[in-house]
């Protein structure tokens, strides 16, 4: 049997030799960041996730963190945190399970077929239950909003520099044209 460390590594790398991008946290295989995209054929398709998963020092044997990063309006899907409520990873995880068993079956699995019954979300799972159409109409309208591929990475940061950028720019314009103006007497 090899040592959990081993496993952890070629899990990690069975993950990114999938069609999976991987973005590792602080040079380790402890911590990463996947993107994950919605489900074919559900109301979740065309949407992109970037999920955390934090690896315990006993993975394989105990089970991994899993979050998602950007929002999703999901009853098993805590909406602020990202926690995920799902029995195969919380309650029935085996070392037989892999991060490939996470990414291609359980989270597909999860949004496919919500539990309203067992939630994190309690708004989500109580429209699902009483109003279906309005609960798929907000899907829908959080997977606009939330889970589009300029979402999940660094671009509204790279954004926002750039306008500090020009901020800057603009005030040392305006005091190299002071400086001018001090040198004559």
């Amino acid at each position: 049997m090899s040592s959990p460390s081993k496993r952890r590594e070629m899990d990690v790398m069975k993950l990114m030799m999938s069609d999976y991008t991987v973005e590792t946290i602080n040079d380790g295989l402890s911590e990463f960041n996947v993107e994950f995209h919605g489900p074919k054929e559900s109301l979740y398709e065309g949407g992109v996730w970037k999920i955390r998963v934090e690896l315990p020092d006993a993975y394989p044997y105990k089970s991994p963190s899993i979050g998602f990063v950007n929002k999703i309006f999901h009853p098993n899907v805590d909406e602020l945190s990202g926690s995920v409520c799902l029995d195969v990873i919380n309650q029935s995880w085996s070392p037989m399970f892999d991060l490939l068993n996470v990414f291609e079956v359980f989270l597909p699995q999860l949004l496919l077929y919500p539990n309203p019954s067992d939630p994190l979300n309690g708004d989500a799972a109580s429209l699902m239950m009483k109003d279906r159409k309005l609960y798929d109409q907000k899907v829908k309208e959080y997977c606009e909003r939330y889970a589009r591929k300029e979402n999940i990475t660094n671009s509204t940061a790279d954004e926002e520099s750039g306008d500090e950028d020009e901020i800057s720019e603009a005030e040392s314009e305006s005091s190299e044209d002071e400086i001018p103006g001090h040198a004559d007497p």
